[in-house]
């Protein structure tokens, strides 16, 4: 098949790989709208089930990733005033520009043609592709360019965040929450490699405004974070990246679904189809997981229709339980308030447990103390939240059927 794959993320790029690793009679084409070396955003963040999937798929990506990969330990929490609360636990993480000239070099060797400074608006300056996929990220233009065919629906968080770099080195994933006379701001920080880390700021859109990020610049922005984060940053500065050198770049969160993912030879793959909250740290592990979905379902039927369908419905079953924990975590955070009070014992248990169904609908304290008293409890509450994905995969699994 001629395959054009638009945008050179982590889905395009890997989907590419496995395309042509499993059949070199396929000619794969990826295209990124930035020149090479170019890219926005610090490092990603992944676990051990990556590096599996990785290894089981394409050995050679697994062994340069699992080599360079910057590995953290524990989570350390840190609360104005009070007792420092760690987790344990490990995971990794990579600088995001070099996974990708990681995976643009293992597509190259396979003989993939990528392609930098390559625009594509609409598929139809694709013509003559059996089979196009959108990869193009949040804003895909190609999902755009048919509007009502995917049903995309995007849901904007309540908090404001920005995601910043910093030659601070973090080597636990930390979690520093600082006490403002307009309420609480908070970071999200983890090394990257042994040079940098990335530094996501969040708070509320009142914290936002009362602090009166609103009014300032980019450099008053990263200036005023500076003081705020001064106990975690020991003398390091913060950077931002983006095109506007001017304009600090706050967001919203948009969560990104879409009721169907293929129009015609047309498919949606990571972040243009999906979108989970930066808070459980699944989008790189995501993108990776569409592009072996899509690939095992080409390689799976002689029909491309049949394969779209298996994927699209496959895909989809398999991310309700992270996008409902997804949803989860970022209400924790837009509920602070909720819990930040707690000791730091319990403040620590119910972050971890952030995604949890039954914590958004329990009392905090009586959630920690039957959580921490009673052992089937932990196992009620997985059990419960099996339970209801199990359900919903169901439906969602018929209701593909129909559609097809």
């Amino acid at each position: 098949m001629r395959i054009a794959c638009a945008g050179g993320g982590p889905a395009g790029l890997y989907l590419a790989i496995l395309l042509k690793r499993r059949d070199p009679g396929h000619q794969v084409t990826v295209l990124e709208r930035n020149p090479a070396g170019v890219t926005y955003g610090w490092g990603v963040v992944f676990w051990d089930d990556l590096l599996q999937h990785l290894a089981a798929n394409d050995p050679p990506t697994a062994d340069t990733i699992t080599r360079e990969a910057f590995r953290w330990v524990d989570q350390r929490i840190l609360v104005d005033g009070r007792p420092e609360g760690r987790l344990a636990g490990y995971g990794f993480s990579m600088r995001r520009q070099r996974l990708l000239d990681i995976l643009t070099r293992r597509a190259r060797e396979l003989g993939v043609e990528v392609r930098f400074e390559h625009e594509v608006s609409d598929e139809t300056s694709l013509d003559g592709h059996d089979l196009v996929v959108a990869a193009d990220g949040v804003n895909s233009r190609l999902r755009e360019a048919h509007p009502g065919s995917f049903g995309t629906r995007v849901d904007s968080g309540r908090n404001r965040y920005m995601w910043l770099g910093t030659t601070k080195v973090f080597d636990s994933f930390t979690f520093a929450f600082v006490r403002t006379p307009a309420g609480w701001i908070w970071c999200h920080a983890y090394g990257f490699d042994a040079t940098a880390s990335t530094f996501i700021v969040e708070c509320s859109p009142e914290t936002w405004a009362g602090l009166g990020f609103g009014q300032l610049g980019l450099e008053e922005s990263t200036a005023r974070l500076e003081e705020l984060f001064a106990a975690q940053l020991d003398g390091h500065r913060l950077v931002a990246q983006g095109p506007d050198r001017q304009r600090a770049p706050w967001r919203s969160f948009r969560t990104v679904t879409n009721e169907r993912w293929r129009h015609g030879n047309l498919v949606l793959a990571g972040d243009a189809a999906h979108t989970t909250h930066f808070t459980i740290g699944s989008g790189t592990k995501l993108a990776i997981e569409d592009a072996i979905g899509l690939a095992d379902a080409i390689g799976a039927h002689d029909n491309l229709a049949a394969a779209l369908g298996t994927y699209e419905r496959e895909r989809k079953a398999s991310l309700l339980l992270l996008q409902r924990e997804a949803r989860n975590s970022a209400r924790w955070f837009e509920s602070l308030p909720r819990y930040i009070d707690r000791s730091p014992d319990q403040f620590a248990t119910l972050l971890h447990q952030r995604r949890s169904q039954l914590l958004t609908r329990m009392p905090p304290a009586g959630y920690y103390r039957l959580r921490r008293t009673t052992e089937e409890f932990a196992l009620i509450d997985r059990l419960w939240h099996w339970a209801s994905m199990r359900r919903r995969e169901r439906e969602v699994r018929r209701g593909s059927r129909a559609e097809g």
